[in-house]
């Protein structure tokens, strides 16, 4: 059987984290996953070394100090996983504005269709968002429309955080020089990726607000991104040696 990790990145998630781990661990198919918490204050951390006696083979933690973003949370799972031979590699938030539900249909996407990634999409039928006020469907409708517009690719939902990479991908990908830390590290390693001759496939899924816990969108996340998906229209790109 492949093995699968789903990597889940937290900041004071003490409301969703053993629920979402919970989730995850009902699916059929064997999901691990690796929790990466960033010093959470509220004891985040403490509820999943809880947890870890529970499921000591699929259950797995980093913890880092303070908050260093969520870019930089994937990487250290990207190689993570790498190092311990996954096939397939999830990004998924704590907050289940991700389905764990869902997660299946990503990997038929890699495993049965042939994607080399599958990206969980909310515009790709559409516009799939539950609960969300009308600017911020407005502010990330748009983003996902700028980055069509510049990089000229064929993705409706470039900011996406609910993917699976197939292990190729990541290999692949010079994760070193990977350079957007916030959400543009969404467009960035989609786009990277696309670059590189892989094969991308939209997978449409509801997308629903948080119930619990804090966004943790600002500003500058957005600011980020629009200057760095300037930057990459004029990248080169090559694979990993």
């Amino acid at each position: 059987m492949k093995r699968k990790l789903v990597i889940i990145p937290t900041y004071n998630e003490i409301e969703n984290v053993e629920k979402i781990i919970r989730a995850v661990f009902a699916l059929e198919g064997g999901f691990h996953i690796l929790i990466i918490d960033d010093g959470s204050p509220d004891g985040t951390a403490g509820v999943v070394k809880g947890l870890m006696g529970e499921f000591p083979d699929s259950l797995f933690l980093i913890e880092r100090s303070g908050k260093l973003g969520l870019g930089t949370a994937y990487i250290t799972g990207f190689r993570w996983a790498l190092e311990h031979a996954y096939d397939y590699v999830f990004e998924m938030d704590a907050d289940f504005s991700h389905a764990p539900a869902d997660l299946p249909r990503l990997l038929a996407a890699c495993e049965e269709e042939g994607a080399d990634l599958a990206v969980g999409s909310r515009y790709c039928k559409g516009i799939s968002v539950v609960d969300w006020p009308l600017g911020r469907i407005l502010i990330s409708y748009c983003a996902s429309l700028f980055v069509r517009t510049v990089l000229c690719v064929k993705l409706f939902d470039s900011t996406a955080g609910f993917v699976c990479y197939s292990r190729k991908v990541l290999e692949a990908i010079d994760l070193d020089n990977v350079q957007m830390r916030g959400y543009g590290f969404q467009i960035e390693m989609k786009y990277t990726a696309l670059r590189l001759g892989f094969r991308l496939k939209e997978v449409p899924v509801i997308f629903v607000n948080r119930k619990e816990g804090t966004s943790k969108m600002s500003g500058s996340i957005f600011g980020e991104a629009f200057w760095g998906v300037l930057k990459l229209r004029f990248r080169k790109f090559r694979r990993k040696a």
